[in-house]
């Protein structure tokens, strides 16, 4: 049973969190000292109010805070999606936070795809409500089928290890503010779309379907609408299969992470004169005489 499931996913996911914010003592947001009152990014589709419905059925209105983004980038679309969560908090006297977006011109502004925009907008809001209003963390709906999409999309643009293995369960929220440490939690991530769906459809969760998301021209839609099916006529659990394989990339690029950090002393080389013009001095020399260098010069230039 999906709730079961949830519940069991969640107790072992907050745990993580606790031990991840004990072990950073830098961090300035603490994790006990508020209480673990989530923060739900609710879009009002099927998977985020999924992941809100769950929730709620756990923790109860007094335990759960929702925020919801308008990107306005669908007009009357994107009224009707605010106007379905403002509903379904206000029934359930849950805490909400609603934003509206210009979208549009923050991209055009900094130089960034709508879809990258609207990425750092949300996140940036996220972080600040969390330091405003002492939420715990940040949860998500992200689910298996995303992962595997994300990891396809990954591989055509061109990736290390890293890309391949999938999003984490747990990770620090982008765009926080620096001395800061604010965890996001995906807990649906080993859900599939069929389960979630199976849970909306036998709970009434009410949800609003995205028009955009039928359109190929949009990367992810074609490869959800136009490569998938092939795949599950080759191997109907390809979704599981997908998620489990990034389990072990994602083991392989630990071993591997270790063994570059390893590495680094050895080929960069560091002075307060190139610190200040160039922040990495590579030895090539002493790169060079590493087997493996081309992955290692690849480790360290990715960030870049």
């Amino acid at each position: 049973m999906i709730t079961r499931r949830f519940q069991n996913t969640l107790d072992e996911l907050e745990g993580l969190i606790k031990d991840e914010i004990w072990s950073a003592p830098y961090a300035q947001f603490h994790y006990y000292e508020f209480g673990c009152k989530p923060l739900l990014a609710v879009s009002g589709g099927i998977d985020s109010m999924c992941l809100a419905d769950l929730f709620y059925n756990r923790l109860g209105f007094y335990n759960l805070a929702i925020a919801h983004c308008n990107f306005n980038l669908r007009g009357e679309e994107s009224d009707a999606d605010e106007a379905l969560v403002r509903q379904w908090a206000s029934e359930r006297d849950i805490d909400v936070h609603f934003k509206s977006f210009d979208t549009v011109a923050y991209a055009e502004r900094n130089g960034l795809s709508i879809e990258m925009a609207a990425r750092e907008l949300r996140y940036r809001w996220f972080a600040e409500l969390c330091l405003t209003h002492k939420y715990g963390y940040v949860a998500v709906a992200h689910h298996a089928d995303d992962n595997a999409e994300t990891m396809m999309l990954n591989l055509l643009r061109g990736t290390g290890l890293k890309g391949v293995s999938g999003m984490k369960p747990i990770s620090p929220l982008p765009y926080t503010p620096e001395g800061e440490k604010i965890m996001l939690m995906r807990p649906l991530l080993s859900f599939t779309r069929k389960q979630i769906e199976g849970y909306a459809h036998g709970h009434s969760v009410p949800y609003r379907t995205d028009s955009t998301n039928a359109s190929v021209e949009y990367r992810r839609n074609s490869i959800r609408h136009e490569v998938f099916p092939v795949f599950e006529r080759m191997n109907p659990s390809y979704v599981r299969t997908l998620n489990r394989e990034m389990t072990y990339f994602k083991d392989a690029f630990d071993i591997v992470d270790d063994w570059c950090r390893a590495q680094l002393p050895h080929v960069i080389a560091r002075s307060e004169a190139t610190w200040q013009s160039v922040p990495l001095a590579i030895s090539i020399p002493a790169l060079l005489a590493i087997p493996q260098w081309r992955y290692l010069l690849y480790y360290i230039l990715e960030p870049y």
